[in-house]
């Protein structure tokens, strides 16, 4: 039998997190490290990812991974300071919010370049390296909106629902060279992107008596699920969606 903890020990390993600089892609950032990673952090705030930097010693890059043009450079600056990437975890992600009369043919795309399309494209851009390794994790981020349609997130939900199938396509392309495809699925944690969830006590306690536990998401409830889809330890399973969300969906 294998050593459990050897299963999850990531030591070796090269790390590439997008949004990295707050939220659960900085937990993810921190979480990978703390396993033996050399993470790569990647976003737009060079001072946040500077913060990243000291906090994990490992490296960052300053840029809009939404920027299509740029992938390629992009791939070639992620895999300078360590080594092209084994693990790819896309956490970079935004919500206009706005309503289905309201949205603007510029918000629409906006959320869908960055919630779908980057995860995509720099994943293509990363895969040929873990295809020679023959060893490479993908886990992108996908939400309560890949199934329940929220008010106001018309634009959001579509693009998170295309993740769940993006990663079942990413698992049914790539998995024959080792690289797994996964998705977690966040519930309600306190990030940037739920501050005005949380800023509304009442809210944010609706939305905790709507999960099996009876509370929201806490950013370490991030790091098992994450370390276990990064890790040898889901070594046959890919094109999936964990829902770490206290049971929100099996209600």
């Amino acid at each position: 039998m294998a050593d459990p903890a050897a299963l999850f020990d990531l030591s070796g390993r090269v790390a590439c997190v997008t949004g990295a600089s707050s939220g659960l892609g900085r937990r993810a950032a921190v979480a990978l490290a703390a396993a033996g990673a050399q993470v790569v952090g990647v976003a737009r705030r060079d001072d946040a990812l500077a913060a990243l930097e000291a906090e994990t010693g490992g490296a960052s890059v300053v840029a809009d991974v939404a920027d299509r043009a740029r992938i390629a450079d992009l791939a070639a600056a992620i895999s300078a300071p360590f080594g092209a990437p084994d693990i790819l975890v896309h956490a970079a992600g935004v919500n206009t919010r706005q309503a289905a009369d309201d949205v603007t043919p510029d918000g629409w795309d906006v959320t869908l370049a960055l919630n779908l399309s980057a995860p995509f494209f720099l994943s293509q851009a990363l895969v040929p390296d873990m295809r020679e390794k023959g060893w490479g994790r993908i886990v992108n981020f996908a939400s309560l909106q890949t199934t329940r349609a929220f008010p106001g997130g018309i634009a959001y939900g579509a693009s998170k629902a295309g993740i769940a199938q993006l990663t079942r396509a990413m698992a049914e392309a790539w998995s024959r060279h080792g690289i797994t495809a996964n998705a977690i699925g966040p519930g309600f944690f306190p990030t940037e992107l739920t501050e005005a969830v949380f800023r509304d006590p009442e809210r944010a306690a609706r939305n905790a008596a709507q999960t099996c536990m009876g509370r929201n998401g806490r950013l370490e409830d991030l790091d098992g699920p994450l370390l276990f889809l990064c890790s040898d330890a889901s070594s046959y399973v890919t094109g999936q969606v964990l829902m770490v969300d206290g049971g929100f969906t099996a209600k």
